[in-house]
C-alpha cells in the first residue's frame, strides 16, 4: 500500500522480533514519542535504543530534504521510499527476525555511467527503555554519554558505565553502523544528523516546536561514512547498510552486525516468505465487504509486526516510577505482542489478552502462548506467586504497574484463565493447559482473597477505564470474572480437578444470578460502569453510570456454560436495548465507539453532544474512538447475530478505514491506537512527540474475531475433541468464505452462500482430529423445509443461541456440503 502525500508528516515503521525502527516517510528522523520525550523513534533492539537516525546524501544532496521523497510503500514485512532526482533512488527497510539489526538497502540507478558520492550519517543514542522522562530515577539520570569510533569500515558507538542512582547496575551498550561496501573516508563528531543539523531540541514541557530532532536527555554522538559508488548505465545497484547492536557489549553487537550483512538479500527474501506464510493463513473471501477482507489481510500483518523479544529481564517493581529497588529475579527470555509503537512496544496484560482472540483467528498461536508465559513468569517473580497479573512490563524487566502493592488492574487477572482456555480450545494443547493451570487457579483465588473486601462477589480495584470518579467495583472486572470462572471450571473439569471445578462453578452461578439486578440501570438503558462510591459511605453498591465503553462488555464476553450454547453474560433483552443505545450518535462516531459517550453531566465541561438518556453523569464525555473500544462493540454485535450495515459493519468498517482508507491513515496498512475523533485530532496533524500509537494491534480483535469466529463460524473445542463450523451471513450479503483457518495442527476451509431459498455451507477439515459439527445460522424469520448433507437427507438439530436459530448437523467426513432449503 502506497502513499504520496504529506510524507514528512507521516511515521514509518519496520519491525522484527529483535529490533525495530521508526522515522518519517521521507527517510528523516524527527524526535518522536513521549515516554522519553522525543526519544521513542529511531532504531531500537529491546531493551535499548541504538540510534536517533540514519541519513543518506547523494552527491551532496540529502535524501528526504534536498531530494524529495515521491512515494512511500508499506509492504508485508518491509517499507520502501522512492525519490526523485537525476540518480533514481529507492530505499528499502526491513528487520530480519532473529537478528538484532535493521537493514536499509539503497538501490541507485543512473541513465549514464557515473560515480556517485554517497554520504551516510548516523547519530547514536544508546539508552535503555526505562527509566522514562518523568520517573524517579529519570531517563536523564540513567542515560550516560556515548562515545564514537571507526574500525574496519564501520561506525561503532558505545555507552559504558553505572548510573549514579541506588540499585543501578553497570551496563555496556554498543551499536554498529556500516555496509559490506568499503568506505572511502569517514569522520566522527557530536552531530552528524544529515539534513537535521543543527538539531532542534524538544523542551521537556510547555510550548514546543511542531517538529524537533532530539531531546534534552540525549547524550549521543555521531559519525559519517562516505562511499564512491560506481553505476553502470541503466543498471540498478543496491548497497545494504546495517544498524545493529546489543546491550551485552561490543562483541555481541559485532556478531549481530555481521549476521545482518552476511546475506541481506537472502534475509529479505526470508522475511517476505515468512510474511507470505502468515498471509496464507485465514484467507477470507468477502464479496459483500472487500474493505473488511483487506483489513483481515493487513490485521494479520499488524499482529506479526507487533512481536517482540528480550533476554535477561531483571524484574523489579518501580511503583509507577516512584521507586527503583533491587531486582526480585530474572526472566531469561520473554516474547510477546508489543502493545503499540512507538511508546508501548512492551508487555501489557490487557493488550495481550485481547489480542489473543485476534491471534488465534489468524493462526498465530505460538506468540499468544509465549505472551502468556511471559506474563506468568514476570508476575510470579514480581508478586511472589500471589496470582496477581502484572499490568505493564518494560523489556528491561521494570514493572511500572501491577504489583501486589498497587491497585490493579483487576480485569487482567480475571481475564488470564480465559486466555488460557481460548488457546487450549483452539489448539488442543494439553501441555500448555497444564503449564498454565496452577497460575490460572491462583489468579481467581487471589481476586476472592484480596479484592472482595466487602464479600459481595463484585471484584474491587482498577480496570480498563483509567479515569477518575468511578466506584470501587468495576463493570468490566465483574464481566470478565464471570467469564474467567466459567473458563477455569472448564479447565478444571478437563483435568478432573473436582474441587476447583465446583468452587469456580458455584461462584459463577452466584455472580450470574445477581448480575442483572445489580448492574442494569433501566433509565440509562445500559449497564452501570461501576458500583460502590468510595467517597460516599452510604453508597453501598449503588450503580454509577458514566457512559464509558466498558458498558459494552456484558455483551462482548462469552461464557462457557455446561450443557448450554455459549452466550454472553448479558440477557438477550438487555443486550438488545444496550446495543441499540450504543449505535446512536451519543456513543458512536464516524470511525466507531467513543471512549465515553455524551449526555447530561454535572462536570464543568458540559455536554458537547447529543443525549440518549436522562441520567446525569459526574464525568465529562470523551469522544475519542480507540481501536479497542470499536473492536469490543464489533464483537458484541456479532455475539447477538447483529451483523448488518447499521450494526457490526459500522465498527468493522471503522477500524478497517483508519487502517486502509487513504483519506484517513497515517501509516498505510497500520491500525492506529485512536481514530481521528472530535476530542482526539488525527495523528498526522499533531507533533511527532504528541501522538497516539501509529500501530496498536488490539484493534485487530474487532476485525479477525468477527470474521473468522462469528461470520465464518469457526468454533473449536479441541480440548474435548470437538469442532463446530456454523457460519452466519451478514444481512444483505450472499457469500462469505475462508480457507486455511488454522485449528490445532490442521486447518479448516469454510464457505457459506445464499441463493434464493437455499443456504449452503461447504466445510473441509484437514488434519484436525475432532468430531465436527457443521451448520448455519438461519436468516431472521426463516424456517427449515429440508436439510441435506452431500446430497442425502440428514438429521439436524435446531439450536437457539444468542446469534439466532442455528441448524446443526454432524459432519460425515473431512469434506461436507450442507444444503438448507427454507420455506
Amino acid at each position: 500500500m502506497s502513499e504520496t502525500t504529506r510524507l514528512a508528516d507521516r511515521r514509518s515503521l519496520v519491525v522484527g522480533d529483535r529490533a525495530y525502527a521508526m522515522g518519517d516517510e521521507t527517510g528523516l528522523y524527527p524526535a518522536a514519542g513521549w515516554h522519553i520525550r522525543g526519544e521513542m523513534g529511531g532504531f531500537w533492539t529491546q531493551p535499548i535504543k541504538l540510534l536517533d537516525g540514519l541519513w543518506f546524501g547523494v552527491d551532496g544532496a540529502w535524501l528526504g530534504k534536498d531530494v524529495a521523497a515521491q512515494k512511500y510503500t508499506s509492504g508485508h514485512g518491509y517499507s520502501r521510499i522512492d525519490y526523485s532526482g537525476d540518480v533514481r533512488v529507492r530505499r528499502t527497510d526491513f528487520v530480519p527476525d532473529g537478528i538484532r539489526a535493521t537493514l536499509v538497502g539503497l538501490t541507485l540507478q543512473s541513465g549514464t555511467a557515473k560515480t556517485v558520492k554517497l554520504d551516510v550519517d548516523a547519530h547514536s543514542e544508546l539508552m535503555s527503555s526505562y527509566p522514562w522522562g518523568w520517573t524517579t530515577p529519570s531517563a536523564a539520570d540513567a542515560n550516560l554519554p556515548d562515545t564514537g569510533a571507526y574500525a574496519d569500515g564501520s561506525l561503532r558507538f558505545r555507552e559504558q558505565g553505572t548510573p549514579s542512582f541506588p540499585n543501578a547496575t553497570a551496563h555496556d551498550y554498543a551499536a554498529f553502523v556500516g555496509s559490506s561496501l568499503r568506505p572511502t573516508s569517514h569522520s566522527l563528531g557530536p552531530d552528524n544528523r544529515g539534513p537535521q543539523d543543527p538539531a532542534v531540541i524538544c523542551p521537556a514541557e510547555g510550548t514546543t516546536p511542531a517538529r524537533c530532532d532530539d531531546s534534552l536527555v540525549g547524550k549521543g554522538t555521531g559519525g559519517r561514512l562516505t562511499y564512491d559508488v560506481e553505476l553502470a548505465p541503466g543498471k540498478p545497484r543496491t548497497i545494504w547498510f546495517a544498524v545493529a547492536g546489543s546491550d551485552d557489549g561490543v562483541s555481541a553487537a559485532q556478531h549481530e552486525y555481521r549476521r545482518a550483512l552476511s546475506s541481506p538479500d537472502a534475509l529479505l527474501k526470508a522475511k517476505v516468505r515468512d510474511r507470505r506464510h502468515i498471509d496464507r493463513m485465514s484467507v477470507v473471501d468477502l464479496p459483500g465487504d472487500r474493505l473488511l477482507q483487506q483489513s483481515v489481510e493487513w490485521s494479520k500483518q499488524n499482529l506479526a509486526d507487533s512481536v517482540q523479544e528480550a533476554r535477561n529481564l531483571r524484574i523489579r517493581d518501580v511503583n509507577e516510577g516512584k521507586d527503583y529497588p533491587a531486582p526480585a529475579g530474572t526472566v531469561e527470555t520473554a516474547r510477546w505482542f508489543g502493545a503499540g509503537f512507538p511508546d508501548y512496544p512492551w508487555i501489557f496484560a490487557t493488550d495481550g489478552e485481547y489480542m489473543a482472540f485476534a491471534a488465534v483467528a489468524a493462526g498465530q498461536f505460538d506468540t499468544v502462548k509465549e505472551h502468556l508465559r511471559a506474563l506468568r513468569d514476570v508476575s510470579d517473580i514480581l508478586n511472589d506467586r500471589s496470582g496477581k497479573v502484572a499490568h505493564e512490563v518494560v523489556p528491561t524487566g521494570d514493572v511500572y504497574f501491577g504489583s501486589n502493592q498497587s491497585a490493579g488492574n483487576t480485569d487482567e487477572t480475571v481475564k488470564f484463565p480465559s486466555a488460557v482456555a481460548l488457546l487450549w480450545r483452539w489448539t488442543g494443547d494439553d501441555r500448555f493447559r497444564d503449564s498454565m493451570y496452577d497460575f490460572s487457579v491462583r489468579n481467581l483465588r487471589y481476586v476472592y482473597r484480596e479484592l472482595d473486601k466487602d464479600g459481595d462477589g463484585w471484584p474491587e480495584g482498577l480496570a480498563n477505564v483509567e479515569r477518575s470518579g468511578m466506584g470501587v467495583e468495576k463493570l468490566d472486572s465483574t464481566v470478565y470474572l464471570a467469564r474467567g470462572l466459567r473458563d477455569l471450571a472448564d479447565l478444571a473439569a478437563s483435568k478432573r480437578d473436582r474441587k476447583v471445578q465446583q468452587w469456580a462453578t458455584a461462584r459463577a452461578d452466584d455472580l450470574e444470578s445477581r448480575f442483572e439486578a445489580q448492574w442494569w440501570v433501566p433509565q440509562a438503558m445500559g449497564y452501570a460502569d461501576s458500583v460502590d462510591d468510595p467517597a460516599d459511605p452510604a453508597n453501598d453498591n449503588t450503580p454509577i453510570f458514566q457512559r464509558h465503553w466498558i458498558g459494552v462488555t456484558p455483551m462482548e464476553a462469552v461464557l462457557n456454560r455446561p450443557g448450554q450454547p455459549d452466550s454472553p453474560l448479558s440477557s438477550a433483552e438487555h443486550a438488545a436495548i444496550a446495543l441499540d443505545q450504543r449505535e446512536k450518535p451519543c456513543y458512536t462516531g464516524e470511525f466507531g465507539l467513543y471512549h465515553t459517550g455524551t449526555g447530561p453531566t454535572s462536570d464543568p465541561a458540559g455536554n458537547p453532544g447529543p443525549s440518549c438518556d436522562p441520567v446525569v453523569s459526574q464525568v465529562k464525555s470523551e469522544r475519542a474512538m480507540f481501536g479497542l473500544n470499536t473492536a469490543i462493540m464489533a464483537v458484541a454485535e456479532g455475539n447477538y447475530g447483529r451483523l448488518g450495515r447499521g450494526q457490526q459493519q459500522v465498527y468493522t468498517t471503522g477500524n478497517a478505514r483508519i487502517q486502509l482508507d487513504p483519506s484517513v491513515w497515517e501509516t498505510p496498512g497500520a491500525m492506529p491506537e485512536i481514530a481521528p475523533s472530535p476530542d482526539s485530532p488525527a495523528n498526522i496533524g499533531r507533533p511527532f512527540y504528541d501522538r497516539s500509537m501509529s500501530l496498536q494491534a488490539w484493534g485487530a480483535y474487532g476485525i479477525l474475531w468477527p470474521v473468522v469466529h462469528q461470520q465464518l463460524g469457526v468454533d473449536p473445542d479441541l480440548g474435548y475433541g470437538r469442532l463446530a463450523v456454523v457460519p452466519q451471513l451478514p444481512e444483505g450479503q450472499q457469500k462469505v468464505a475462508g480457507s486455511n483457518i488454522r485449528v490445532g495442527r490442521g486447518a479448516v476451509d469454510v464457505s457459506t452462500r445464499l441463493a434464493g431459498k437455499e443456504l449452503r455451507t461447504d466445510v473441509m477439515v484437514k488434519g484436525v482430529g475432532a468430531d465436527v459439527t457443521i451448520g448455519a445460522v438461519l436468516p431472521a424469520g426463516a424456517t427449515v423445509k429440508r436439510v441435506t448433507v452431500d446430497g442425502r437427507s440428514a438429521a439436524y438439530e435446531l439450536v437457539t443461541s444468542s446469534r439466532g436459530v442455528e441448524v446443526q448437523v454432524a459432519a460425515r467426513g473431512s469434506s461436507s456440503t450442507l444444503r438448507i432449503t427454507m420455506k
